[in-house]
């Protein structure tokens, strides 16, 4: 067990230093662009591939830290940069997320490097879990795995909704159920191989925020892929589900629960990057602009705002920190993970519009960032499970009780 500490390692800050030059040189010039086009913008994320922020090494080694803290400063500074673009850079870590958690150390070998490629050839994953009917209620999905054993081979139905790179992935995985009735336990992980027929990109999502990521439905008609596809293998798939009809339930995690529980200090950390940049705009603001004479920062009603804002920033880091270390050395043991989610999300949509607020009439316009940063942060309240779900996950942590 990695001892928990707040000093980062010379290592780690070499990580976040050479993040953050990449995040100031190459994202932020280009995130206003790729918002007004609201497309995927190829052009940053082969840049991060070239430098080596984009790919399974990079992840692998940062995923692999037995501190867990390299991820969620690596995030924190790519967020830093811009949410959009950070968004399209870190999408295909949850599919890999996904395959890890899920998958046998065969199938994370083969599936987790087809998710990035190589920097001369990129390559993107998807992971599939929301439906239209289906958001925070991830035990009522619809669409079904059935499993054809003459030819060894699944065949997935259904449409998936609210993907990042949905459609344009090479790999995406997809959670589907195989005995509806077990509803959340009766689930499974599928790959979907590159070039699949049957799986195609329905509507794209005309969205609020973080516009360069992609976000579309996926359309599953008769999808048939190989049965070696199914994430950790049909022998212990076959005993979850025997159990689960025995017992009428199964302790097991649901595959997606699984997946989202160990990326919400990640979330969480996005949040924080996209906070902190608006309080420093703020703060420069606040400190420049004159108004009565002297330096709006001056003024107790501006100043206190500016306390409040890095407060609470610092308040959300150390959230993530705490459960990030925990994802590694132990477990949570009262749903921190969620803890840092729920707060560092509420958090930046309130210190974004702390710092409209603070530039005023000119933090309502495109001239300064914290209008997309505040548009940015909103979907962090809402996607990887709601304020409202995380409040539900820490109150049943908390209490020992299924509260609904």
């Amino acid at each position: 067990m990695a001892e928990f500490s707040l000093h980062l390692t010379d290592d780690q800050l070499q990580i976040k230093d050479w993040i953050h030059e990449f995040a100031k040189d190459v994202m932020r010039p280009a995130a206003q662009e790729w918002d007004d086009r609201e497309e995927f913008p190829w052009p940053v994320v082969q840049e991060a591939a070239k430098i080596g922020l984009y790919g399974i090494d990079f992840m692998m080694n940062a995923m692999g830290d037995p501190s867990g803290l390299t991820l969620p400063v690596a995030i924190e500074e790519i967020f830093w940069g811009d949410a959009g673009l950070g968004m399209a850079i870190m999408g295909s870590g949850l599919a890999a997320a996904g395959i890890t958690g899920n998958g046998t150390p065969e199938q994370i070998i083969e599936w987790v490097p087809q998710c990035y490629g190589t920097a001369d050839d990129v390559k993107l994953g998807a992971f599939c879990v929301s439906e239209p009917d289906a958001g925070s209620d991830v035990s009522s999905l619809r669409t079904r795995a059935v499993y054809d054993e003459a030819n060894d081979e699944w065949v997935l139905n259904g449409t998936k909704a609210w993907i990042t790179n949905g459609g344009i992935a090479d790999v995406h995985v997809i959670v589907a159920a195989v005995d509806p009735e077990l509803r959340g336990r009766g689930q499974a992980s599928f790959v979907v191989p590159p070039g699949t027929k049957g799986l195609s990109q329905g509507q794209k999502y005309k969205k609020h925020g973080i516009k360069a990521s992609h976000t579309a439905e996926v359309v599953l008609d008769d999808v048939r892929i190989p049965g070696r596809c199914l994430l950790g293998g049909k022998e212990k798939l076959d005993a979850k589900l025997a159990r689960a009809r025995e017992a009428g339930r199964t302790g097991e995690a649901q595959p997606a629960m699984k997946t989202f529980e160990a990326t919400r200090p990640a979330v969480g950390a996005q949040a924080l990057g996209i906070a902190r940049a608006a309080y420093e705009i703020a703060l420069d603001y606040a400190k420049e602009r004159v108004a009565f004479g002297k330096p709006i920062i001056m003024n107790q009603a501006i100043a206190f705002k500016l306390a409040n804002m890095i407060t609470q920033i610092d308040a959300a880091r150390l959230l993530i920190w705490r459960a990030a270390w925990l994802g590694r050395n132990g477990g949570f043991t009262n749903a921190e993970g969620s803890m840092s989610k729920y707060y560092a999300s509420e958090m930046a949509v309130k210190v974004t519009e702390e710092a409209i607020q603070i530039l005023g009439g000119y933090g309502y316009t495109r001239e300064y960032d914290v209008e997309r940063m505040h548009r940015d942060a909103k979907i962090h309240t809402i996607f990887e499970g709601t304020s409202e779900i995380q409040q539900l996950v820490i109150a049943r942590a908390i209490s020992g009780l299924r509260v609904e």
